[in-house]
């Protein structure tokens, strides 16, 4: 019974393999009214390169916000790179300036002040972002714990005699700050942005010789110039990490995709591990002692 099946199956190919197949001239040649060309199928999927929206290399700030376009955890060639990433909620962008000492045009090396317009959650982050408004721009920045819609922060870039009496929310260097103070926002080099754990907060520990010293929450020092800026306070939305879920939908909501129910062996990382602190780490290019 097998056999015989499989001998009409091999019979019937060979009959499809015999019969021609019609070319667009052999076509052309039976119907002289219609014009037959040659074209490929037509791809149904975008590429990836043309489903990025690159709003990282806008040139002109907006505050209005950015669309996004998921990207599934897969770079330009379309492999994962990063598991556990796919699907979610629709997302738009808030373009936040992390440079804080940005002046106008013609206001150079003036401190200047800015009114909180609207204190606001963002999906594409787990602290709060606040909407400033001064002069002749506005623009986002990350809030701190207590601020509030109205408040009036101050910029400055100068570092005085005397250590200044800061308000949450305003920004200065940190050679200009009591020690002791609670600063994020921390710039690695002067004029750079803040780039170093922009949604963490440290604490200003000593000054040393045109340097501050900065603790983090982790107990780790790092040690920058002292005319790099700093937010004063704590970053808004403390408590993000103690939410409670509540079920497996809302992680997908948030675009978190659960891992495989397959049983995987626990390595040594699972064990609680005793290490000593790393050293202080320094961002100061400092002359050698033979320069001098």
């Amino acid at each position: 019974m097998a056999l015989a099946c499989l001998s009409r199956a091999l019979s019937s190919l060979s009959l499809l393999s015999q019969t021609p197949l019609l070319s667009s001239q052999t076509l052309a040649q039976l119907r002289p009214g219609i014009n037959i060309q040659l074209c490929r199928g037509f791809i149904t999927t975008a590429s990836l390169e043309q489903n990025r929206t690159f709003w990282k290399q806008r040139d002109k700030y907006t505050i209005k916000p950015i669309g996004m376009k998921k990207t599934g955890g897969r770079d330009h060639t379309g492999k994962v790179r990063t598991h556990g990433i796919g699907g979610g909620h629709k997302q738009r962008y808030r373009w936040i300036d992390f440079q804080r000492l940005r002046f106008e045009a013609g206001k150079e090396n003036q401190p200047f002040e800015e009114k909180v317009i609207e204190v606001r959650y963002d999906p594409c982050r787990s602290a709060d972002i606040a909407l400033l408004a001064g002069g002749s721009r506005k623009r986002w920045i990350i809030a701190t714990e207590n601020m509030e819609v109205g408040d009036i922060i101050k910029t400055s870039g100068v570092i005085g005699r005397m250590a200044v009496a800061a308000n949450e929310g305003d920004a200065y260097p940190l050679g200009a700050l009591p020690v002791g103070t609670l600063v994020n926002n921390l710039e690695l080099q002067p004029g750079s942005g803040s780039v170093f754990h922009p949604r963490c907060s440290g604490q200003l520990v000593r000054k040393v010789n045109g340097t501050a010293i900065i603790q983090l929450p982790s107990k780790h020092q790092v040690q920058v110039a002292e005319t790099c800026m700093v937010t004063v306070g704590r970053v808004s939305n403390v408590n993000h990490n103690k939410r409670i879920i509540g079920k497996a939908g809302r992680n997908r909501w948030l675009g978190i995709r659960p891992s495989s129910g397959l049983w995987k062996r626990k390595g040594g990382w699972a064990g609680r591990k005793i290490k000593p602190l790393p050293p202080m780490k320094s961002y100061i290019n400092l002359p050698s002692i033979s320069a001098n």
